[in-house]
């Protein structure tokens, strides 16, 4: 089990880690900027998390190996941009749909690590920590990548995303709260829950509602 878990946080950090540098390079950055907006993905969730947890330092900073990850992750794709140099439509094409999935399935894959986190340190009992731990573990990282390059967070404004967090975190919380299914099947039921409704907002444009001005 714990081999498992570690192989899916570390899709996890590799999704979000492509996401971020796929932004990077899409906002122009330089190879500096695309190393830190895929690391800041990538482990800015988590960081998040292991603070208000009070565990300090954060285990990014003694767990290299994601930082690593991130980095290696963000090199790749930079050079696949820079060879795709006057294939620019191509790349662009790619870039948005792998950028699309792979925030869906970080996003999937860190709510339930973050709220299988939250239950491991002693507070499994308390479901509303568990799902908020999860949720701020899921959309923390994006938020940060946003908010260094300009912009107003996904997170806040459009195609359904911490509310899929959400619904993951706490798909994956009662299954094994109630013992509905055993954590391996917990795990991927949240993650499957999470991606699935974020692709689907996605897909169809789903929205909360928005106050006209």
């Amino acid at each position: 089990m714990d081999l498992f878990l570690s192989l899916a946080e570390l899709i996890g950090t590799a999704a979000f880690a492509l996401s971020g540098a796929l932004l990077a390079i899409q906002k122009r950055m330089d190879l500096f900027g695309v190393f830190v907006l895929s690391v800041v993905t990538a482990l800015g969730g988590g960081t998040i998390r292991d603070v208000l947890l009070g565990r300090i330092p954060p285990r990014m900073f003694y767990s290299g190996r994601y930082v690593l990850l991130s980095v290696a992750v963000a090199l790749a794709i930079f050079l696949a941009a820079r060879w795709s140099h006057g294939r620019v439509t191509r790349f662009n094409i790619w870039a948005e749909r792998a950028f699309n999935f792979c925030d869906a399935v970080g996003l999937g894959i860190f709510a339930v690590i973050g709220t299988q986190a939250v239950r491991r340190v002693g507070y499994a009992d308390n479901m509303f920590l568990c799902v908020f731990m999860g949720m701020t573990t899921g959309v923390g990282g994006g938020v940060l990548r946003d908010m260094m390059c300009g912009d107003i967070p996904v997170v806040l404004r459009k195609h359904i995303y911490a509310l899929a967090a959400i619904a993951g975190s706490l798909a994956y919380d009662l299954t094994v709260r109630m013992h509905l299914l055993s954590v391996y099947a917990a795990t991927l039921l949240g993650i499957a829950v999470t991606v699935a409704l974020r692709l689907l907002a996605r897909h169809y444009r789903w929205n909360l509602p928005q106050a006209e001005v």
